[in-house]
């Protein structure tokens, strides 16, 4: 029952936190298209955990914080919102990257769990 409260808390604060973001398209009017590709990395026999896409739109919220998918981390995640306002600010249209998880659980070691990236930014015709 606690797991099921806990999962109920986090999802509530995820949505707050999405709102709170706001859109991408009052964040970032200039902008018609977000990609983010992903590969997650983990300690263990295979080291690549998943590969993800997500596609942000003018619609969409301007919520760019990508959760650990190691199980037992708290806190922890790859926070893209920097790295996603510094290009549309620089008006760059491709970065590559890697970010490790900053979560904290005493069971898992501090470099638990990372991210390489690839950030794809679409300007509206206007803008360019």
């Amino acid at each position: 029952m606690a797991h099921k409260q806990n999962y109920i808390e986090r999802m509530e604060l995820n949505k707050q936190l999405r709102l709170a973001s706001g859109l991408v398209s009052e964040r970032f009017p200039e902008v018609s298209d977000i990609v983010i590709y992903m590969t997650y990395y983990h300690k263990g026999v295979n080291p690549i955990l998943m590969v993800r896409t997500v596609n942000f739109f003018p619609s969409g919220y301007a919520y760019f914080n990508m959760d650990c998918m190691i199980r037992d981390c708290v806190d922890g995640g790859f926070d893209l919102t920097a790295v996603i306002a510094d290009m549309i600010k620089n008006h760059k249209k491709l970065k590559k990257g890697k970010l490790a998880c900053n979560g904290k659980n005493d069971a898992l070691a501090s470099d638990h769990a990372s991210i390489a990236y690839e950030i794809r930014i679409q300007y509206n015709k206007q803008s360019q």
